[in-house]
């Protein structure tokens, strides 16, 4: 039998729960019965959600004396009253997936009583909520992404208006916006046909694709094409103008984060960028996540727990935060093309065994605890190198390569080097 210490969770005696909607929303507060020992008095009351009946909320909380308060976080309706109790309360935000009520018993002043409950026994654990300037700055980085997608499907719509003419410029060019794919645009709007003259407009190392742009340009751009590809153009330069305009707002806001910009910056795939939405996801303080492990469970890149009856079933990665497992999804395919760095050598090294997909989550979660030493410890990333994992075991790497000589009928012979 396994024996483990663990502390009791702390009882609140007077505890309050409030289910949010959109026009109104129920409070409930589980208080001691003055009568009845042992027992609990609820009581419900109904508040709007304007300004002042928050305020009239605020005030029947305090007067209720209660130690937590706890709310779901139902789509964006919690933010307003949680920005306006959590100064003077004791607010517990939690998610509504882990407090599901029974089916057949759903009602919204039993919801609100079983969030005080829930409360009250410690059954409840709280979200990370940043403070005002983390929440500004994810509002700025969550809008600049949402931006530079769009940007990217308008220069899809573009791609797909020029395949319409019959030309097969993205057939040559891997940038139809780029500096060469701008210029025989632009010229086509304003009326050039000739392909031998759109593809000498070609800039850099284009140009040496000219044969193929005059073979690719052949075909009939009529002055509809020229309306709708002069549309997508517009619309691709006002994003671009719009996303220049919150890197410039989110590099104020960050200008005293540089150390931790620098030191985000020297991981395999993190970018600049990929580092501002790093510190906002955050808050650049990992005071709040216990271990490099929290914050890897905390983000969803880590397998989940599914253990019953001795059995232990698929774990997969539980949902958390999207904006970062995004983020170092496209981190981790960056890192491993460096065929010399230890996480490509990782990545090689699980997907042999477990396949690209789950290698690929195994990376990610290298990352993201990369990510925990280098703002905890305020250090730049040390890369391990790609001969680690043979370093580290070299029996283990000369069985493999003996097998592997011998599967092709083979034999060698490892002998040490003659040092100087």
């Amino acid at each position: 039998m396994a024996r483990q210490d663990v502390k009791d969770e702390v009882i609140h005696l007077r505890s309050a729960g409030v289910d949010l909607g959109k026009r109104f929303l129920l409070a409930c507060t589980r208080t001691p019965s003055p009568t009845r020992p042992g027992s609990w008095s609820l009581e419900t009351e109904r508040f709007g959600t304007t300004r002042a009946e928050i305020r009239r909320l605020l005030a029947w909380l305090v007067e209720a004396r209660v130690e937590v308060v706890v709310m779901e976080a139902t789509s964006d309706y919690w933010r307003s009253v949680y920005y306006m109790l959590q100064p003077q309360l004791n607010l517990m935000l939690v998610n509504p997936a882990h407090l599901k009520g029974i089916k057949g018993r759903k009602s919204d002043p039993s919801d609100a009583a079983f969030l005080a409950r829930a409360g009250a026994s410690g059954m409840a654990m709280g979200s990370f909520v940043p403070e005002r300037e983390i929440r500004e700055l994810r509002d700025l980085t969550r809008r600049r992404t949402g931006i530079a997608r769009a940007a990217g499907w308008e220069a899809q719509r573009l791609e797909k208006e020029l395949e319409d003419t019959g030309m097969k410029i993205t057939s040559v060019l891997s940038n139809v916006v780029g500096v060469t794919g701008r210029a025989i645009l632009e010229a086509l709007i304003a009326g050039e046909r000739d392909p031998g003259r759109l593809a000498d407009l070609a800039r850099g190392k284009a140009r040496n694709k000219i044969p193929a742009l005059i073979e690719a340009l052949d075909g009939e751009f009529t002055d509809h094409h020229a309306f709708m590809v002069r549309h997508y153009l517009d619309e691709i330069d006002r994003l671009n103008t719009a996303a220049a305009a919150f890197d410039t707002r989110i590099a104020a806001l960050l200008a005293d984060r540089k150390q931790d910009l620098d030191h985000l910056d020297t991981i395999p795939g993190v970018g600049r960028l990929a580092a501002e939405i790093v510190i906002a996801e955050t808050g650049g303080d990992m005071t709040r996540f216990a271990s490099a492990q929290h914050l890897a469970s905390w983000i969803g890149v880590c397998p989940g727990q599914n253990e019953s009856a001795g059995v232990s079933r698929s774990g997969r990665t539980r949902p958390g935060n999207s904006n970062l497992k995004r983020l170092l999804g496209t981190a981790a395919m960056a890192a491993v093309r460096d065929k010399t760095s230890y996480l490509a050598a990782f990545f090689r090294r699980i997907s042999a065994r477990r396949g690209g997909r789950r290698a690929m989550v195994a990376v990610m979660h290298k990352i993201a605890i990369a990510i925990w030493h280098a703002l905890r410890d305020k250090t730049p990333y040390r890369d391990l190198g790609a001969d680690y994992f043979a370093k580290r075991d070299p029996e283990r790497a000369m069985r493999r390569m003996t097998k592997e000589a011998n599967s092709l009928g083979l034999t060698i012979r490892f002998e040490p080097l003659a040092t100087a």
